[in-house]
């Protein structure tokens, strides 16, 4: 099992930003999509390919807890994990923070495995294998550095 969650860093834009200067809401869902992309390029399964080969992980439940407020020109550190692993399910946990490390987000969201017709499939064993360093124990809290 893996203490270590892959980090992606993040300078926020104007365009993810409010009026008030600060991110607004579903923005954070684009930043976690933008960083669970460079994970699984990272662990050797980049999206596009698996697409190529017949699967696509949509998002069937998405849970975010907002901590704190960025605002534009911050940069962030997004943590991605894994956080279930299971036949045709995948759920990964997520964490932003900013540069002192204080935490501004956490959430998941749960994918299922699917073909390009939207059926339901199992998770392939090599992309299964390149995920599971990443896996974390659920009872116990990752640390942030």
């Amino acid at each position: 099992m893996s203490t270590s969650p892959f980090r992606w860093r993040h300078r926020v834009t104007y365009a993810e930003c409010t009026v008030g200067n600060h991110v607004y809401y579903a923005r954070y869902l684009d930043i976690l999509e933008e960083a669970r992309g460079e994970f699984l390029r990272h662990a050797g399964h980049p999206l596009a390919r698996l697409q190529e080969s017949g699967v696509i992980l949509p998002v069937i439940e998405a849970r975010l807890r907002y901590r704190g407020a960025a605002r534009y020109d911050d940069v962030l550190m997004v943590e991605v994990a894994v956080a279930e692993l299971a036949k045709v399910r995948l759920e990964f946990s997520h964490r932003i923070l900013d540069e002192s490390g204080r935490l501004l987000l956490e959430g998941s969201t749960v994918h299922a495995c699917t073909s390009l017709e939207e059926k339901p499939k199992r998770i392939p064993v090599e992309l299964a294998t390149a995920l599971s360093p990443f896996l974390v124990e659920p009872d116990r809290p990752r640390t942030s550095r």
